[in-house]
């Protein structure tokens, strides 16, 4: 196994300028050649004459280029190629957007496999934007076989890939070991890894394709979900965390609020005090939608810490998010004695250092803060309670740092990123949930439109009726700049465009993630003094900036986001006593675009949303495993995968009933492939 890490560079064909080439898909080493699975495969046993296809159909075809590549520009950012090929029976055109390497690769006279959807009109039959495959000299590599279509980066074609992980199972496939205990492959009728890994990059039919790839879901979701119950398990095992006190000044707070808490606020807080009482140390997901009151059983949290005699911290993504909290607390705690202070990068150095002292010497009872709580220079006096906010913005890492500032500290982590429940135990393996599913009562329903581009201007003028009603407008953009690649509206000239039209009379400001902490922080006051009525911006406002007299939101290009981002961005508004509007200025034309909007108008639902999201765009950006830590998944599909993902689960369950942490020599093997999975040893990994 150990050949298996040995560098690409060093195969028959490669060298330094292709590994490098490799290096951008992911593929270093020789192992990483078995693990970089196909997208998708071409079935050539079953190829049609280019008479025969229909409409909409996935076909794969054999012909020749019968003329030169047709140039055409369609619009700014957009041009198409168009690649003539015929076979014995007609002609049609490969149809590429944005490939102007075509014209070099597809040359007249090449003889080409093509595979695409097909669509026919105007007296034309195209494929759209195929795959495709020069065939050299007499060649016809594997034409009556089921052909791997790799993810490929410029400098590299099919064929390198293909040839490159067919030598490597040549040389190294009955080399490989298989990790599964005998146990788990008998009780789940799995495959052996090298009948896997062959047949995911070259299956012997439709079968064998499914029972590879049915192995190697399972095993990926296994090694996620094991290792992250091996790291609860550490966290958990032989650690007594702090044992905090009941105390009745808790419920005197509860009781003087100006509101009432919901059924859910009650329970999550009642999980939480009883994690806290308890020797074992916490470490609880708290996920709630936008505007659930998830702050609020933060800041009980950290009073209680503090009426034991505990500091607490609360740590979030950005300085105007961590503002934000530092009113409310300063608010609601410090007439009770309790001394609360903001750390963040953009501090004064003398500043800073006064606090850094107060935060050793126990004077400061809670910090909030930003990633400068991390740093080196950081030291509590007795730190008994870590809480980090909008937990996707952080990584394991970051929350192992701060929570090593204290003696096992009781860790809570908050989320309005809204994960269903069945997933958030995947991905928050090594936490316990609590959800926060109910709204306060009296807020407004937010009213959601989707809108085209030609009612723009009747959107802004609505958004002029209600500036001048004494409300506040925030209009967001997906760019910062202007692209010449990306079709779609810029923060900079939406902001141009609207101070000498629609909003004219109105004062605007601009807000994005290039400008200056500072700079960013002086545009954000002067929105929440109402000193600036309407604020064009990209999503850096997406998390927990909260302005109660803004009623308005427009979303430009809001296909270009995830419905969850969308609702997220929906939350900033519905704050306050008016009621409030999203609209989404939509300028796809695809029905799935349609179709996602269609959801945003239907639901105010951030589980919903979240399902759809998942079902829609698969689980890679909606998760973005990497910032947590946790190995990138290559195959599996969390919201497709459902059922392997339970039945994982049940494995997991029997593996670590029977041995907490896989120390018996039949699971040696799967612990090792953890460690390396999770790029450290779990022995290493605490929370």
């Amino acid at each position: 196994m150990n050949d298996l890490k040995k560098s690409v560079q060093f195969m028959k064909g490669i060298g330094p300028k292709r590994a490098k080439y490799l290096e951008k898909i992911g593929i270093i080493s020789i192992e990483d050649v078995l693990y970089a699975f196909p997208r998708e495969y071409e079935d050539r046993s079953k190829m049609k004459n280019i008479i025969d296809v229909k409409n909409d159909e996935q076909i794969t075809i054999k012909g020749y280029v019968c003329g030169n590549v047709e140039e055409k520009s369609i619009r700014k950012g957009l041009k198409i190629y168009k690649v003539p090929v015929k076979d014995r029976t007609a002609m049609t055109y490969a149809v590429f957007y944005n490939s102007p390497f075509i014209k070099k690769v597809l040359k007249k006279g090449e003889r080409i496999y093509l595979h695409g959807k097909v669509k026919r009109g105007f007296g034309q039959i195209q494929i759209l934007h195929p795959n495709y495959e020069v065939i050299e000299g007499k060649e016809e590599t594997m034409i009556n076989g089921i052909v791997p279509i790799y993810s490929l980066t410029h400098g590299l074609i099919q064929k390198d890939i293909q040839n490159l992980s067919n030598h490597v199972l040549e040389l190294y496939e009955k080399t490989i070991e298989e990790y599964l205990p005998y146990d788990t492959i008998k009780r789940n009728r799995l495959c052996h890894i090298q009948y896997a890994l062959h047949n995911i990059h070259y299956p012997s039919s439709v079968k064998s394709l499914k029972i590879a790839k049915f192995r190697l879901v399972f095993e990926e979701l296994l090694i996620l979900q094991t290792g992250l119950w091996l790291i609860k398990n550490k966290f958990n095992h032989n650690k007594e965390g702090v044992v905090f006190n009941k105390t009745p000044k808790v419920n005197e707070l509860i009781h003087s609020l100006p509101f009432q808490l919901t059924n859910a606020q009650s329970k999550v807080l009642k999980e939480i005090e009883e994690n806290m009482e308890s020797k074992k140390v916490m470490n609880r997901l708290v996920q709630g939608d936008v505007g659930s009151g998830k702050t609020i059983i933060a800041l009980i949290a950290l009073y209680k810490a503090y009426l034991n005699g505990y500091q607490g911290v609360l740590m979030a993504p950005t300085e105007i998010l961590a503002e934000q909290h530092l009113y409310a607390a300063k608010e609601l705690l410090e007439p009770l004695g309790v001394k609360v202070e903001l750390l963040s990068g953009s501090i004064k150095k003398k500043k800073k250092e006064e606090i850094l002292r107060s935060l050793e010497n126990g004077e400061i009872h809670i910090v909030i803060g930003t990633h400068a709580l991390i740093q080196e220079s950081v030291y509590f006096h007795k730190l008994g309670l870590v809480i980090t906010d909008e937990q996707h913005r952080f990584g394991v890492r970051q929350r192992r740092t701060l929570s090593s500032k204290g003696v096992n500290p009781d860790v809570l982590v908050m989320t309005a990123t809204p994960i269903p429940r069945t997933l958030a135990l995947i991905l928050y393996g090594d936490l316990d949930v609590s959800i926060i599913d109910e709204l306060p009562p009296g807020r407004k329903k937010i009213k959601t439109y989707c809108v085209d581009e030609k009612k723009r201007s009747k959107i802004y003028n609505f958004a002029k009726r209600e500036i001048e009603l004494g409300r506040q407008v925030y209009i967001v953009a997906p760019l910062v700049e202007e692209s010449e690649n990306i079709e779609a509206k810029s923060a900079q000239e939406l902001y141009e465009e609207l101070k000498v039209t629609y909003l004219k009379d109105f004062t605007i400001g601009l807000l994005h993630g290039k400008m200056k902490g500072y700079e960013k922080d002086e545009i954000m006051n002067q929105f929440k003094e109402g000193k600036i009525q309407a604020l064009v911006s990209t999503t850096v406002i997406e998390v927990g900036v909260n302005v109660p007299n803004a009623s308005i939101m427009i979303i430009e290009n809001s296909e270009r986001f995830g419905l969850a981002q969308l609702h997220q961005l929906r939350g900033r508004v519905g704050r306050g006593e008016y009621q409030s509007y999203c609209v989404l200025v939509n300028y796809g034309k695809n029905p799935l675009s349609k179709e996602r909007m269609k959801i945003m108008e239907e639901t105010n639902n951030g589980f919903i949303i979240a399902e759809k999201d998942l079902e829609l765009r698969g689980p890679g950006e909606f998760f973005g495993t990497r910032q947590h830590g946790l190995p990138e998944l290559k195959i599996a599909n969390l919201f497709k995968h459902m059922k392997i993902l339970k039945q994982v689960q049940n494995e997991a369950k029997v593996l670590m009933n029977e041995d907490k942490t896989l120390a018996l020599e039949k699971n040696l093997m799967l612990k090792n492939r953890i460690m390396d999975q999770f790029d450290k040893s779990i022995e290493q990994i605490s929370l």
